[in-house]
């Protein structure tokens, strides 16, 4: 039995059953007609961007927190520059479906030049298929149906974005919809899961230090229950690779902090290093979450387990799935693991008034203001290092671009995590670097009604390529971040440079629930956390071995700014 429908319909529904209520995106004349159709949508919202790569990072923190997002734009001019955003999703496995308008097939026989082409009409298929799942140019009503559902398939599965490209002209085209197919059975098989879980189990409970490193892909996969329970079962301690960062609430007794090598937490480092068996969930074994290679693991004393494998030790088991694996591992008793020391409570923050702020004292500041209702978004860079050791209350609840490492991610990622959670109330930490390259989003924040509160780490340029390699390539205007809301006609502002001013502003935003709060916080521009420190050094030394005999130029002193005549504003 089949159904009729048109392209653009079926495709739309497609999008519903997955339960998408929001679309994030910039029209376009090739893709006008798709639109009115989302718009149509009774369950679907479509949110409008100022530009579309703020529009592919907000679908993407959409996509991390409700498990799918959608971005829909125009022919190249809108999809090429939405790419840099879909590359982090792939990148980092954020499942995100992506939807361009095209010319219609018809008008590209007449002219063969048309409007926003680039070499030719395939060229922006052909660079997508470089950077997701999956990919499909809807240009044959016969197998269009079957297309779409393989694309969307395939990012419900593996977590990472599909490209589905719709010439205007076939937007209303008819089309038989055949009745769904039953969902296949599980590539996995029961017999090597039950072999490998088998293996693990003997080395976990041979182990004298037994420990767990969990990582991004219990995120994306839904497995954090699963993880906690395979915690609570055996007492493993836990830690959190900085992409798998709240992968389980960090005040949970076994928890540990982030585990970076060398560039983090020294306790940490010595808990999963000194471990006699490290069981390794869904992590990604990047530079980033290796401290920049100064993590010292060695293979022969791991279970490393991901949804495409499990090694252990030299022995690799593949098709199976990693939540069953996960799973098995519950299942024996496990008796006599202690349970880790937690690290000593930190002394409550006591102001310093008329003190400069540091970076340091900022986010020793900012721990104890998280509460059960906010999450943390973090753009790269300082901020980023600096927050890893703050303690989330939630469980993925903690977003940033830790591998694929894209200036411009927070702010329209906590657009994204607000619209999908508007009871959870976003901490934004972005460079004053990052924040020209897309804070403008906030005005879509303000239209919306979001209230998150922004954090500007103005240290005046880009911080941390101050310490990899210093030149005045690092500089960027300065601007009055804080009287933004008179632009936008909405929102609150401050500016802030001593502790005082701190603690005067973080009232004032807890307090402001009807908008959002954009707090510019200046930073000596030497002034970085000690993880920073200790990354750049790394960072530095590979400057230095590929300019031999330049070595890394030292950062100079900057020059204080100006004072301000206007303190803060309210909109």
């Amino acid at each position: 039995m089949s159904r009729s429908s048109t392209i653009g319909r079926y495709l739309v529904q497609r999008l519903e059953d997955t339960g998408l209520q929001h679309v994030f995106g910039i029209p376009g004349d090739y893709v006008l007609s798709f639109f009115d159709m989302l718009v149509a949508s009774k369950p679907i919202e479509v949110i409008g961007t100022c530009d579309e790569q703020g529009a592919g990072f907000a679908a993407d923190g959409y996509a991390r927190v409700n498990g799918v997002g959608c971005v829909c734009v125009t022919y190249c001019v809108g999809g090429l520059k939405t790419l840099n955003a879909v590359a982090g999703a792939y990148a980092e496995k954020s499942p995100l479906i992506v939807i361009s308008g095209s010319p219609g097939l018809s008008e590209r026989r007449r002219s063969p030049m048309l409007h926003h082409m680039v070499r030719d009409f395939n060229t922006q298929l052909t660079i997508y298929e470089k950077v997701t799942a999956a990919s499909a140019a809807l240009e044959d009503p016969v197998i269009a149906a079957s297309e779409i559902d393989r694309c969307i398939d395939a990012c419900l599965k593996t977590k990472r974005p599909v490209y589905l490209e719709l010439p205007r002209d076939m937007v209303h085209t008819p089309i038989q919809v055949p009745t769904p197919a039953p969902a296949p059975d599980s590539d996995a098989d029961p017999r090597v899961l039950k072999e490998a879980a088998a293996e693990a189990i003997a080395m976990l409970k041979a182990a004298k230090r037994p420990a767990i490193l969990a990582g991004v892909e219990v995120h994306r996969f839904g497995l954090q229950d699963r993880l906690v329970k395979l915690v609570e079962n055996t007492g493993f301690p836990v830690a959190a690779t900085l992409l798998g960062k709240s992968v389980i609430r960090e005040d949970h007794p076994r928890y540990l902090g982030v585990y970076e090598g060398a560039i983090g937490r020294d306790s940490v480092r010595r808990a999963i290093e000194s471990s006699d068996c490290l069981l390794i969930l869904g992590a990604f074994m990047t530079d980033i979450n290796l401290g920049i290679h100064t993590a010292q693991l060695d293979p022969a004393q791991t279970i490393n387990a991901t949804s495409q494998r499990v090694s252990i030790k030299h022995h690799h088991f593949d098709d199976l799935d990693l939540g069953g694996f996960i799973d098995a591992l519950s299942k024996p008793r496990w008796t006599g693991k202690k349970k880790p020391p937690k690290p000593p409570a930190p002394r409550p923050f006591k102001p310093r008034p008329e003190q400069p702020v540091t970076i340091r004292r900022f986010f020793q500041r900012i721990n104890e203001y998280l509460a059960d209702d906010t999450m943390v978004v973090c753009d790269i860079g300082d901020c980023l290092f600096a927050a890893a050791d703050l303690t989330i209350h939630r469980r993925t609840e903690f977003l940033s671009p830790a591998y694929y490492t894209s200036m411009g991610f927070g702010v329209p990622a906590a657009l994204g995590a607000q619209i999908k959670q508007p009871h959870v109330r976003p901490l934004v930490f972005v460079g004053d670097g990052a924040f020209q390259m897309t804070g403008q989003e906030l005005s879509v924040i303000a239209r919306y009604g979001l209230n998150p509160i922004v954090f500007i780490i103005n240290n005046h340029g880009y911080g941390a390529e101050r310490y990899i390699h210093e030149g005045p390539f690092n500089d960027i205007p300065d601007w009055a971040y804080h009287l933004l809301p008179q632009v936008y006609q909405r929102g609150w502002g401050t500016e802030v440079r001593t502790e005082g001013e701190l603690e005067a502003a973080l009232v004032q935003a807890r307090n402001n629930t009807t908008s959002f709060s954009l707090i510019n916080v200046h930073f000596d521009p030497l002034d970085v956390s000690d993880a920073l420190q200790r990354l750049t050094a790394r960072l530095a030394e590979r400057i230095a071995y590929d300019n031999p005999g330049k070595g890394a130029a030292k950062p100079k002193r900057k020059k204080k700014p100006a004072s301000r005549a206007k303190k803060q504003t309210a909109g």
